[in-house]
């Protein structure tokens, strides 16, 4: 038999994504033969895997994480993905979900966090692929945003939180410039807030996504027509609401939910006053609402689908 050394173990752990003793037990059974032993891991675990990839995630958690640095502060949010609530109630799952975000400090995109080293050594894509052969549900890291600041604070908020840094709903509210960090952080919490409970599409008018303004406007126009309007005033009528179609949709331009007199664009401008800060202003935001945009397939739930399989085992 082939002598099994660390190297060896630690080249088709770095393959394949899997725990250090499933990869000697791997290359145990196939005599050291790396290309054997992958096989033979997906056979045993992996395969899996690849099983539950193909149903839908969207339940799980939302994770928020910051930190300052020596540049200033930097915060991240992902969305880490189950098939159900129940998993996403697990401590396993948290505590992923938890060391994700920290990862997400210091990545700029998904792709990137997909391929970042946690402290156990696997990647987070690897630790996601034993996650799911170990609880038995498929999983995804789906999202992940940051935002960072030289000077100012990035402020978070978490709706629904079931513990600090984990919910349904994460915001992340980025504000650049002076005046005490404290008073920064509360506005930007306060700020966070409203943003997740308005969902804005932009932060300011010229960041709006011009398909979503055309869209708006084909839609405004039709209904104009359907109303009767007459014809040379539909343009007119229409840029009216279009115009007020951008004030509910752009977080700068909304009235703050906490007092309705003022927009956020003001909240931010009399802060900055506040504080000696006239340059304060708001350089970004992001939120992250658990499942959005992701289709759910109706059918057997995954009780009924344990339930099917515990009694095909009786």
């Amino acid at each position: 038999m082939a002598e099994i050394t660390a190297a060896l173990v630690m080249e088709l752990r770095a393959k394949s994504g899997v725990g250090m003793m499933d990869c000697k037990k791997a290359l145990q059974e196939t005599d050291g033969d790396i290309n054997a032993a992958i096989d033979w891991l997906r056979a045993k675990g992996l395969s899996k895997a690849a099983k539950k990839a193909d149903r839908v995630a969207a339940e799980g958690l939302v994770a928020v994480a910051s930190k300052e640095d020596g540049k200033g502060e930097v915060g991240a949010a992902i969305e880490f993905n189950s098939e159900t609530d129940f998993v996403a109630r697990n401590e396993l799952f948290q505590n992923a979900a938890k060391a994700f975000a920290e990862k997400g400090l210091e990545h700029h995109d998904v792709e990137a966090l997909h391929g970042a080293e946690l402290e156990n050594g696997n990647t987070i894509q690897a630790e996601v692929t034993n996650m799911i052969a170990t609880i038995g549900e498929n999983m995804q890291l789906r999202r992940a945003a940051r935002l960072s600041v030289d000077e100012g604070v990035v402020a978070s908020y978490v709706h629904n939180a079931v513990a600090p840094g984990l919910g349904r709903i994460g915001v992340l509210v980025a504000l650049h410039g002076g005046g005490d960090k404290t008073a920064l952080r509360e506005l930007g919490r306060k700020i966070a807030m409203h943003v997740a409970a308005t969902a804005p599409l932009s932060l300011n008018t010229d960041d709006l996504d011009p398909a979503a303004v055309e869209k708006e406007r084909q839609v405004l126009t039709e209904k104009a027509k359907e109303e009767g309007r007459p014809e040379n005033m539909i343009a007119k009528i229409v840029e009216g609401q279009i115009n007020k179609f951008q004030k509910d949709v752009v977080l700068t331009k909304q009235p703050f939910v906490m007092n309705p007199d003022v927009t956020i664009e003001q909240l931010v401008a009399d802060a900055g006053k506040e504080l000696g800060a006239p340059g304060l202003h708001l350089a970004g935001f992001v939120r992250l609402a658990l499942g959005e945009g992701v289709e759910k397939v109706e059918g057997p739930d995954f009780a009924s689908e344990v339930a099917s399989m515990m009694k095909t085992d009786a």
